[in-house]
């Protein structure tokens, strides 16, 4: 059934039911980039959606190992979902077929798979581990698609990228702390939270106290850290091939400073930026850089 759909239709409506604020960098993409960094994101929701929106862990791994031979299957030319359908296609166009790998789609996979076995993260390097995959490898991806002067893995650029999607996610765990707790999971290290005494039962019942602010703020400031130095490793030379992520770092770090003037108040409801604001950061970026 999946493969009746048309596949760039399908990836569409996938990436615009997120109401992701990835959608704003998108909007001025040519047609064959944004088409290839449409159908790598519905891949993304796809296999997000496969752990969050279902209830039985089983049948999220089941889910999730379909998806493991699938991009095996789509990268020896044997696609069948809409969504492989319309990404192997998208980036042979741009002839990214030996940047961006079945590795670093089954990468993702594996973050997701954390998902399923994992709600606590011991210390910072774990969870750095986490973010690495299902953020850090994504901005990877995105950098290739989106075009980079050196594309080596080793690159400047692909640092950058892959130091923005820490950065990026880092950001989403501080805006998602209360609706994370309310599923049972908590991302924010046990380590840190020791350190300034906040003990998770109280995460996890949302009781917000001055120890608490103390743990967000000091996040926050790893996460500033990890925008600033993502910010000083790209290359002037892929400054303007790179607008769509700069877009994601101006919109995300602006989320991060409404989150710290909120005195993070994050356990009982979902800070967010308007639609209207996201796109203004963005038309910042591609008008003024």
């Amino acid at each position: 059934m999946a493969t009746m759909t048309n596949p760039q239709t399908y990836v569409q409506e996938k990436a615009a039911q997120s109401g992701s604020s990835f959608y704003y960098a998108f909007l001025f993409l040519p047609k064959p980039k944004r088409a290839a960094i449409t159908a790598f994101y519905a891949f993304c929701r796809e296999v997000d959606d496969a752990v969050d929106e279902t209830m039985d862990a089983g049948v999220a791994a089941t889910k999730l190992a379909w998806w493991h031979k699938e991009v095996l299957d789509a990268f020896a030319g044997q696609a069948h979902h809409p969504v492989m359908l319309a990404l192997m296609p998208a980036l042979a166009t741009l002839g990214l077929q030996g940047s961006v790998r079945a590795e670093h789609l089954l990468q993702i996979i594996e973050g997701c798979e954390m998902d399923l076995t994992q709600t606590r993260y011991l210390d910072q390097a774990n969870l750095k581990q986490y973010c690495h995959l299902v953020a850090g490898v994504v901005g990877e991806v995105a950098a290739h698609i989106f075009g980079q002067i050196d594309a080596s893995p080793n690159g400047a650029t692909t640092a950058y990228a892959h130091t923005l999607g820490q950065a990026l996610q880092l950001t989403n765990i501080l805006r998602d702390v209360g609706e994370d707790a309310r599923k049972g999971r908590i991302y924010l290290p046990m380590s840190e939270l020791q350190k300034f005494n906040v003990k998770a039962h109280e995460v996890l019942n949302a009781i917000h106290s001055e120890r608490f602010v103390a743990l967000m703020r000091d996040q926050a400031a790893k996460a500033h850290q990890l925008y600033d130095a993502a910010l000083s490793m790209l290359p002037k030379d892929d400054h303007r091939a790179q607008k769509p992520g700069l877009m994601m770092a101006a919109i995300y770090h602006d989320l991060l400073r409404e989150i710290e003037r909120s005195n993070f108040q994050v356990l009982n409801q979902r800070i967010s930026l308007t639609p209207l604001r996201k796109f203004w950061l963005a038309w910042k970026v591609q008008a003024f850089g």
